[in-house]
C-alpha cells in the first residue's frame, strides 16, 4: 500500500501522458491532444476548472510564450521565403563542391542551425535537409530523424543555450566549470546519431549517390546565397552574447527575434519578395496549426506548475531514493513531459541543489548537475511533445509513433554514456 501511495504522483503523470499519446495515435490534432493531457493532469492533481483556466490564461500572456510565438513564426516565414525563392536550392548547389560526402550533407544544416539557440529551430533546417536529400533514396522518416537528432547535438555543451545558462545561474558556478564537463555530450550525440541513423547498413551507400559532387567552388556565391542564414545565426549568437553585458534587463530572446527579422528582410530584399508573399505566409493553415501546438505546450507546462506536479513527485520519493529521483528520474520525467530543457532545469535543479547541500555533498555538485542534465535532456529528446520533433514530423509528413519508436534506442545509449561520464567525474 505504501509503495502504491508513493508511486501515485508518477502514475498520474504517466496516465496524462498516455492520454496524449492515444489522442495523437487516433489522429486527433496535436495541439488538442496536448491540451486534453494538460487538463487531465490538472484534474488528477486536484486543480479545479477555475485553476486550469487561470493557468491557461497566464500561459498565453506570458513573455516566454509570446517570444516563442514570434520566434517560431519568423522561422517559418524565413524557411518559406528560402524555399519559395529557390534560394535554399541555390545554396545547396553552391555548397555541392565543398560538401562532397552525402552523410555530411545530410547533417550539415541541422548541426549549423543547432548553433542558433532557438525553440523550434528544427523547422528551420528541415527544408534544407529535404532539398539536399531529394536525389537520395532516403525515407521521410529517416530525414525527420536525422534533422531532429543532429539539430540538438550542441545542447549540453554550447554556452548560449538557455538551459545551460539557467543551470549555472542556479548553481552559482562559472559557465566554463559546467561545459568543461558536459562537452563530451556533443561527441556522444554525434557518435550515437551516426550509429543509429547514418552508418552503412542503415543508410546504404548506393542510396546516397549524389549528382554534381564535384561542382564549382565559389565562396562568393556561398556567401551570397547563405547570407540570410549567416545573419540569423551570427546575429542571434552575437546579440545573445552582447545583450546580457550591455543591457541585462533585456530578455535574450530579443537577440534571436532581431536577428530573425533582419534575416527575413535580407532574403526578401535579395529575392524581391513583396507584401503578397508575407500575406500568403501569415495566412497559411500550417502556420496556425504550429502556433496552436506551441500554445498547447505552454498551457500544459503552466498547468503542471499550478498542480505542483514536481513537488508531489519529490515528496513521494523520500529517503535514499530522493537524490536519485532529483538527479535522474525527475529531470527525465519533466523533460519528457514538458519537452524543453528550461522546464526540467528550472523545476528540478533547485530541489537537487538543495538535497546536495542538506546531505553535505556540495563538492559533488558538478557531477550531479552533469548527470541530471543528461537525464533531463534524454527526456527532452524522447518527448513526443518536443516542439522540434513535432514540427519535423509535420514537415516530412511522417507518422509520429513510428518515428518516435526509432528514438528510444539512441536515447537510451546516450543516457548510458551520460551515466558513465557521471561516474568518471565522481571517481
Amino acid at each position: 500500500m505504501h509503495f502504491f501511495l508513493s508511486s501515485l504522483p508518477f502514475i498520474k503523470v504517466l496516465a496524462a501522458f498516455a492520454v496524449m499519446l492515444i489522442g495523437m495515435r487516433l489522429k486527433c490534432s496535436l495541439g488538442i491532444s496536448i491540451l486534453i493531457g494538460g487538463v487531465l493532469l490538472g484534474v488528477l492533481f486536484g486543480v479545479g476548472p477555475g485553476g486550469i483556466i487561470h493557468a491557461a490564461g497566464q500561459a498565453l500572456v506570458g513573455q516566454k510564450f509570446l517570444f516563442l510565438v514570434a520566434i517560431v513564426g519568423l522561422i517559418l516565414v524565413l524557411s518559406d521565403a528560402l524555399e519559395r525563392s529557390g534560394q535554399s536550392r541555390r545554396l545547396m548547389d553552391a555548397l555541392s563542391g565543398y560538401l562532397t560526402s552525402p552523410r555530411l550533407r545530410l547533417i550539415f544544416f541541422p548541426a549549423l542551425i543547432g548553433l542558433l539557440p532557438m525553440p523550434g529551430g528544427a523547422i528551420f533546417s528541415a527544408p534544407m535537409v529535404g532539398t539536399v536529400s531529394e536525389n537520395m533514396t532516403v525515407t521521410n522518416t529517416q530525414r525527420a530523424l536525422i534533422n531532429y537528432w543532429f539539430r540538438h547535438i550542441w545542447e549540453l555543451g554550447w554556452p548560449l543555450y538557455p538551459g545551460v545558462i539557467l543551470t549555472v545561474a542556479l548553481a552559482d558556478i562559472p559557465i566554463i566549470s559546467l561545459i568543461s564537463k558536459t562537452w563530451p555530450a556533443i561527441l556522444f550525440m554525434l557518435g550515437t546519431g551516426w550509429f543509429f541513423f547514418l552508418r552503412p547498413g542503415v543508410l546504404d551507400v548506393a542510396a546516397l549517390q549524389l549528382k554534381d559532387t564535384n561542382g564549382p567552388r565559389s565562396l562568393t556565391t556561398v556567401f551570397k546565397q547563405g547570407l540570410p542564414l549567416l545573419v540569423a545565426i551570427v546575429g542571434a549568437v552575437g546579440l545573445e552574447s552582447i545583450i546580457p553585458v550591455v543591457a541585462p534587463s533585456v530578455p535574450f530572446e530579443m537577440g534571436v527575434i532581431t536577428a530573425l527579422v533582419a534575416s527575413v528582410i535580407c532574403v526578401m530584399v535579395q529575392n524581391r519578395l513583396g507584401s503578397t508573399f508575407l500575406k500568403d505566409v501569415l495566412t497559411k493553415k500550417s502556420l496556425r496549426a504550429m502556433l496552436l501546438v506551441v500554445a498547447a505546450i505552454f498551457i500544459f507546462k503552466d498547468i503542471m506548475q499550478a498542480a505542483h506536479v514536481v513537488d508531489a513527485m519529490a515528496s513521494a520519493a523520500g529517503g535514499s531514493a530522493a537524490l536519485f529521483a532529483a538527479a535522474v528520474f525527475l529531470p527525465f520525467l519533466v523533460g519528457m513531459v514538458a519537452g524543453i530543457n528550461v522546464a526540467f532545469v528550472g523545476s528540478t535543479f533547485p530541489l537537487l541543489l538543495g538535497l546536495l547541500h542538506t546531505l553535505g555533498l556540495q563538492d559533488q555538485t558538478i557531477p550531479y548537475l552533469v548527470l541530471a542534465s543528461f537525464a533531463g535532456f534524454t527526456g527532452v529528446m524522447i518527448s513526443p511533445i518536443h516542439i522540434c520533433f513535432i514540427l519535423t514530423c509535420q514537415f516530412f509528413h511522417t507518422e509520429l509513433a513510428t518515428t518516435w519508436r526509432k528514438l528510444v534506442a539512441p536515447c537510451l545509449v546516450f543516457a548510458c554514456l551520460g551515466a558513465g561520464l557521471f561516474f568518471l567525474l565522481l571517481g
